[in-house]
């Protein structure tokens, strides 16, 4: 039963990630969530994960990760690197190569220590950038790798894989949490929480996917 078990959360603060923490917590005895310090663009993204962290009484790991600014060079750890989609097939400016890879790894690191069996990630492959590390097929490579690497049974669970951003509001709204992943959370390419500045890919996916939830919503 997993509400006997114990799991740990990648954690940016962000929509997803929130909505999976308190997907989380219904799920399981216990949870922890870890936050990875990148020097990404926006210092902010840490103080706001700290901050939900502390509002809903879970323990929060910060780590160390800036190896990968300086091995990633991307809109989301420069200043001077613009946002903006990917065209002809490339990735956007924001894909951070081995994010996912080196985050859930050391997850899985961190879990080992805690006694964790279970990592919950708010990647998705229905409504996303195309990121590579976001698609199912790399979190089930990635699950059998990390069980070889440490001996361990670790299951990695996505629960947003499949939703698109609408199906994600929709999720928060049955947790009881929408309000709070609307107004706390951080996913505004230009660093600003909540509805954020409604121009960057990803506000715009974020508000898109709200209207249409709110519409359907008040359509029953």
């Amino acid at each position: 039963m997993l509400k006997d078990e114990k799991a740990v959360v990648v954690f940016s603060g962000g929509q997803d990630s929130t909505t999976c923490l308190f997907w989380a917590l219904k799920q399981f005895k216990e949870v922890e969530v870890v936050t990875f310090d990148y020097n990404q663009r926006h210092s902010l993204e840490i103080e706001c994960a700290k901050n939900i962290a502390n509002e809903l009484g879970v323990r929060h790991h910060i780590l160390d990760m800036s190896l990968l600014n300086q091995l990633a060079p991307n809109a989301l750890t420069r200043n001077d690197i613009e946002v903006k989609e990917g065209e002809d097939g490339e990735l956007p400016s924001t894909f951070v190569p081995g994010r996912n890879l080196l985050f859930i790894s050391f997850a899985g690191v961190l879990a080992s220590q805690v006694g964790a069996k279970h990592l919950v990630t708010g990647v998705c492959e229905t409504d996303f950038s195309g990121y590579p590390d976001c698609r199912d097929i790399f979190i089930k490579s990635l699950n059998v790798t990390l069980n070889l690497s440490m001996d361990k049974e670790f299951v990695i669970h996505t629960p947003l894989m499949w939703l698109d951003k609408a199906e994600t509001w929709q999720l928060a709204d049955e947790l009881e949490a929408l309000d709070f992943v609307r107004e706390k959370t951080l996913t505004c390419y230009n660093g600003i929480i909540a509805d954020g500045c409604g121009e960057c890919p990803s506000c715009q996916l974020r508000k898109k996917g709200l209207e249409k939830y709110l519409s359907t919503r008040e359509a029953l």
